[in-house]
């Protein structure tokens, strides 16, 4: 079984059911067997000795189920609203995807059980706040882990209900400790890693609205498409500016409004017509403004991060991030730190920095359209009322403005907030889901300052009256913003509109 970004698209956005294969199956079932025997006449982490600084003390062979109790309740202490549930249904996915790797001796009872939650939509109450990434989410498993034995409380069909309640609804027996089960839930990467593989989608869906934003602009400017050339791009030689640029080409196929450099600069019986009168300065600007011109080299660099960042978390997802691992191949138990959360840490911290610089050039895109004097084309913000007595978009900036400058703050990567605890037997963490969490506050963040700009550059196109010259690619966007609001004259609140516009960014 490979658990896969499309494959949790497909489970939580669309009819996507999660499916066992014989193969993986019989090898849960066959390491569990192998655990049960090895097991029998050692002493092994989590199986008969006590957890974290407590691993120095044996636990007698008649409390072992009640070990496996304990770690869940005890470790349930997280605090703060709850995730919300495509966030926790991912990360019971990428917990399947580490049971999957059939290297941690779990009864094929708990896969099972884990399964039925996916596919019925049973969501645990995880809280947001808990977890240090390291030894994984200890906190937030727990919290799973507590559903998973029939206690605490899930969200089914739209409301919080006690867990025990739904299962039995639902003809669903709890989870039966066997071995190590109990340690095996709360032990791993997994709440960080569904948290970014959601982010991960969410993030590439913005990077192509802010690449087809950038191509609008620049249809709106009138610049020269010299910008998005082949041959420019590829002098830079970096495989994500190569992508962005010929993305801009596909979605500016058809334009009427982006000019030839070489049929106007190149051209010297057209140069002096270009000019004002008795002047040597010309009317349009030769070169647009960095947040158009070099939009290839800002989105560049983050298509290249989340290109990275997608192979990082699908090799998370399938990943033993259990501790001690147990291999039948090699007959033996290894106990290590495969539950350390730094590989996601990094990349969600770097993912969200990516998403900070995409709302910073939508914000400064915005800035072009509002700022008459800068663009010289369009009344100061788009203000097709009478002026003075009207105000057009000017508010809507301030709130782009306030969104990107908070995205701002949030850039501060939690990869270097390392923080002891655990007796320090944890003496260097991750906080891996801290990083997770906040970059889903910047992707949260940048949809509003995205769909703003969106707003905005539907009205740029009615101030000029250039529909008709728009690219298919464009011409489509332009027509679905204009489905949900319309062409702003008089002054209205502009709040549901967002909104509404949002909503319609984040449609897969």
């Amino acid at each position: 079984m490979t658990i896969t970004i499309e494959l949790i698209h497909d489970i939580l956005y669309g009819n996507g059911r999660l499916e066992w294969d014989i193969e993986t199956q019989k090898g849960i079932a066959d390491c569990f067997a192998f655990l049960q025997r090895f097991s029998s006449d050692k002493v092994i982490y989590g199986i008969n000795t006590g957890f974290g600084p407590m691993a120095q003390w044996r636990v007698a062979d008649d409390h072992l189920r009640e070990l496996q109790y304990n770690i869940i309740r005890s470790h349930a202490t997280g605090a703060g609203e709850p995730l919300e549930d495509n966030f926790v249904r991912a990360a019971m996915l990428a917990r399947v995807g580490s049971f999957a790797q059939c290297k941690s001796g779990i009864h094929p009872e708990l896969v099972n059980l884990l399964t039925e939650f996916i596919n019925r939509g049973i969501c645990p109450f995880i809280p947001k706040h808990g977890s240090v990434g390291a030894s994984g989410d200890l906190v937030q498993l727990a919290h799973i882990a507590l559903c998973l034995i029939g206690e605490g409380k899930v969200h089914y069909q739209g409301a919080w209900r006690p867990t025990k309640e739904v299962l039995d609804e639902c003809g669903l027996q709890p989870m039966t400790i066997h071995l190590r089960e109990g340690l095996s839930c709360t032990n791993g990467t997994s709440v960080m890693t569904g948290i970014s593989a959601v982010n991960q989608m969410n993030a590439e869906q913005l990077l192509y609205w802010a690449t087809l934003a950038a191509v609008w602009m620049n249809e709106i400017a009138g610049s020269y498409d010299d910008l998005m050339a082949a041959p420019l791009n590829e002098a830079r030689r970096h495989g994500g500016q190569i992508l962005i640029a010929e993305q801009m080409r596909k979605l500016s196929k058809g334009s009427k409004r982006l000019q030839k450099r070489e049929n106007l600069l190149y051209n010297g019986e057209r140069v002096n017509g270009l000019m004002d009168e008795g002047q040597h300065v010309f009317k349009d600007k030769v070169q647009a403004y960095y947040s158009l011109r070099c939009a290839p080299q800002i989105l560049g660099p983050i298509a290249d991060t989340l290109a990275y960042s997608r192979m990082v978390i699908e090799e998370e997802l399938n990943a033993a991030s259990d501790n001690p691992i147990v291999d039948p191949v090699t007959q033996n138990v290894y106990h290590g730190g495969n539950f350390h959360g730094d590989y996601i840490s990094l990349e969600a911290d770097k993912m969200k920095i990516a998403m900070v610089r995409l709302a910073m050039i939508s914000e400064r895109q915005l800035n072009y359209l509002c700022h008459d004097r800068i663009n010289g084309i369009l009344p100061p913000f788009l203000n097709l009322g009478t002026l003075g007595l009207n105000y057009g978009i000017q508010a809507c900036q301030f709130t782009a403005t306030s969104t990107t400058a908070e995205c701002q703050t949030l850039a501060m990567p939690n990869y270097v907030h390392s923080i002891p605890n655990n007796n320090d037997n944890q003496d260097i963490v991750s906080m891996g889901t801290n990083s997770a969490e906040l970059c889903a506050q910047v992707i949260d963040n940048c949809y509003q300052v995205l769909a703003i700009l969106y707003l905005a550059l539907a009205q740029a196109v009615d101030c000029l009256g250039i529909q008709d010259q728009l690219a298919p690619a464009t011409r489509m966007q332009y027509d679905a913003i204009r489905a949900i609001t319309p062409t702003i004259i008089e002054d209205t609140p502009f709040y549901e509109d967002i909104a509404d516009i949002e909503r319609y960014l984040r449609t897969f």
